[in-house]
């Protein structure tokens, strides 16, 4: 298939192609259009919907507020169960989730577009700046959480209900984590992650220390002799390896890297990509890294995955965005050997696979695409220092139903404990679970002080 020697550059395309290509993917509905949505829900008694959803919001409610037009109470019964509830409108993948479940999903109809309608609700509340809730009264108790991702926002949101006094701790230099560093651009434009960390802070009570790092700066036996209790919501931090040869050539990257430093940019032209670009993964962030290249103005855009299409982590409909944009995507192909050109990525060799008696195994059989530029996006590893004695498994913090860790006063939360399930609406019913227990566990311990029920 030959080599390309064209480099990685950035603004290959005229400035305002990456305002189109960047803008929303699901544009927000306006009012008749919610009110149109909304009326099509058949507001079930025992609505499937509610149980497919994670954070177990009273969706049928929601949807009947929106349609009597009360978008304001709508966006309450969405935040009294998840306060990042913005955010998950717009990058939870309901087709697999709420909407699957939908009982109008039929082969002769769609379902109802919950997502839309939530983001409807909860950006009329936000952009009007409601605050539903106060704080109780004092405790007394400090709690430090580690991480100002998903789970940790959730979670210190709720403890600053209920009175607790909150401290975050986070390695970067913004908050939000996934939601600001590792979803796609065109998920969440305007600076919306940071918006919405603005409202969840603005209950009060919460103090974020930014650049702090476990194990850096800090362990968590110095959290549990300062604080009476502790949450950790870490997070993915590693990428895996790939193990081959030439894994180290300049024009291999990781691909979260490309998506933060994406979400970073203000331009996106600034962000440089190859003409010819190879992903190797199979799931959500193989997907963004791939669209987005596409996006930037590669010509000629792979995704290549060891397992079938039905294997694939990533949803059915975010397969066919990738295909939509004209990203080519490979099956039964495991990388080999990284081609390589005056030290730099020239293309990738890579050898078919299949599956004998439910195992992978490689063929023998081999191919080259050429490739200038190409990003691993073949799972995240869970790297945390500073933990002391917390019991581990599979490299995940262990951790009972309510997210109570081995250790005295130490909860976690979201992609670091085992079971994790890497979406954003996961992290976040775990991080406010895990406060009710913490408050639970502060009105057992003092039950005349003012932990709240």
């Amino acid at each position: 298939m030959g080599t390309t020697q064209s480099g990685i550059l950035g603004g290959r395309l005229p400035l305002a192609d990456y305002e189109t290509n960047f803008s929303d993917l699901h544009p927000a509905l306006d009012r008749h259009e919610a009110l149109v949505a909304s009326d099509r829900c058949y507001f079930c008694h025992d609505a499937p919907c509610m149980t497919a959803c994670p954070t177990s919001i009273d969706i049928p409610l929601f949807i009947r507020q929106i349609s009597t037009g009360n978008p304001i109470g709508s966006a309450k019964t969405i935040f009294d169960q998840n306060i990042l509830g913005g955010m998950c409108a717009r990058v939870c993948p309901t087709e697999t989730l709420c909407e699957q479940a939908c009982v109008r999903n039929t082969a002769e109809e769609r379902p109802v577009e919950i997502g839309r309608l939530q983001r409807y609700a909860t950006d009329i509340a936000m952009k009007e700046n409601k605050q539903f809730y106060t704080r109780a009264a004092s405790s007394g108790q400090k709690v430090a959480v580690v991480g100002a991702g998903p789970a940790g926002l959730a979670c210190a949101h709720r403890l600053a209900v209920k009175g607790h006094e909150v401290v975050i701790y986070d390695a970067r230099e913004k908050s939000g984590g996934l939601n600001e560093y590792g979803i796609a651009a065109y998920k969440t434009v305007d600076d919306f992650a940071q918006s919405e960390v603005d409202y969840v802070l603005s209950i009060g009570g919460i103090e974020v220390r930014h650049g702090q790092a476990l194990g850096r700066d800090f362990s968590l036996g110095d959290l549990t002799e300062q604080y009476d209790a502790v949450f950790l919501g870490l997070g993915l931090a590693g990428v895996n390896a790939l193990r081959i040869e030439g894994e180290n050539a300049e024009g291999l990257d990781d691909a979260v890297d490309f998506i933060a430093a994406l979400r970073q940019s203000k331009t996106k032209a600034d962000i440089p990509v190859g003409r010819r670009v190879v992903v190797l993964g199979g799931g959500m962030t193989a997907i963004d890294a791939a669209v987005q290249a596409k996006l930037l103005g590669a010509e000629e855009v792979t995704i290549c995955y060891r397992r079938g299409k039905e294997h694939m982590n990533a949803s059915e409909f975010e397969q066919d965005l990738a295909a939509s944009k004209g990203v080519t995507i490979r099956h039964w192909l495991q990388p080999k050997r990284i081609a390589l050109k005056d030290g730099k990525v020239a293309g990738i060799e890579l050898e078919y696979t299949r599956l004998e008696d439910g195992k992978l195994t490689t063929t023998g059989e081999t191919g080259i695409i050429a490739a200038d530029q190409i990003f691993k996006a073949i799972g995240q590893t869970f790297e945390a220092s500073g933990l002391g004695s917390l019991a581990f498994e599979a490299g995940r913090i262990v951790t009972d139903a309510e997210g109570k860790t081995s250790a005295a006063n130490v909860w976690a939360g979201g992609d670091c404990v085992l079971g994790g399930e890497d979406l954003t609406v996961s992290a976040v019913a775990m991080g406010r679970d895990a406060a009710e227990a913490i408050n639970r566990a502060f009105a057992a311990a003092t039950p005349q002080a003012s932990a709240v029920a």
